[in-house]
């Protein structure tokens, strides 16, 4: 006996069209998220925020474009719109969606009793700066105990002692009442080996951070093929 064959019908937009019970919306809520495919993930934020256009024709035209939710999560809304076309409150929600993920990350890690090492940190920081366009310094507060306080973006643009002020690590650290700090920052390039700046840079901030009595515990460099610890290279000690 042949199946059923559910053959959805076809849109204004030239794109099919699910019948009710089998819109993205109506499974995820009766299967569970997921039952759903990456697009239609996405025309579910879309819903209600892209006009007359077919949320699921913009949802497949957006990961055509961009290739990757990885591509995606690297734009801000404004390019968002100008690449992918896409409408201003939809690119609003997605950049919303993925900031919620992050944050979901970043308050997993601040709950955990301490932060036990660099696998750990990387872990932390990866969904933060790995697919960042540009470099970013940040830093990662910590207790006595190791347990996170906070986690901050201090600077923007090419990483190097003269464009990260410690002045300004040393008002974040007071104002954190940290005790101990994880620095990191981001290689566009993918690639993670540090650099004489890195290097320099690294020195420098352990050095006004020992004036504090605030340890320096890590140093992670952040790339696409994976992430560098100072201290799990011994280039912390003394």
């Amino acid at each position: 006996m042949r199946k059923n064959v559910l053959v959805p019908s076809i849109s204004p937009w030239g794109v099919a069209e699910f019948p009710a019970p089998e819109q993205p919306m109506s499974r995820l809520v009766a299967r569970g998220s997921g039952a759903l495919s990456t697009t239609e993930l996405l025309s579910v934020l879309f819903h209600g925020a892209t006009g007359k256009t077919n949320p699921f024709e913009l949802a497949a035209h957006a990961m055509g474009q961009a290739g990757s939710l990885r591509a995606i999560s690297s734009m801000d809304a404004k390019e968002m719109s100008r690449s992918l076309g896409l409408p201003r409150r939809a690119s609003a929600k997605v950049v919303a969606a993925l900031e919620l993920s992050r944050r979901f990350s970043e308050e997993e890690v601040c709950s955990a009793e301490t932060l036990s090492g660099a696998e750990e940190a990387y872990r932390f920081l990866k969904p933060r700066l790995r697919d960042l366009p540009h470099e970013a310094f940040a830093v990662i507060f910590m207790n006595q105990k190791h347990g996170v306080l906070a986690y901050r973006e201090l600077f923007r643009g090419s990483i190097h002692a003269s464009s990260v002020h410690p002045r300004e690590v040393v008002k974040a650290v007071l104002k954190e009442n940290a005790a101990a700090v994880i620095l990191a920052h981001n290689h566009p390039s993918g690639h993670v080996s540090p650099s004489p700046d890195d290097l320099r840079l690294t020195e420098e901030m352990k050095a006004v951070l020992q004036h504090l009595d605030v340890r320096v515990i890590d140093h992670l460099i952040v790339g696409g093929n994976g992430y560098f610890s100072f201290a799990r290279e011994g280039l912390l000690n003394g």
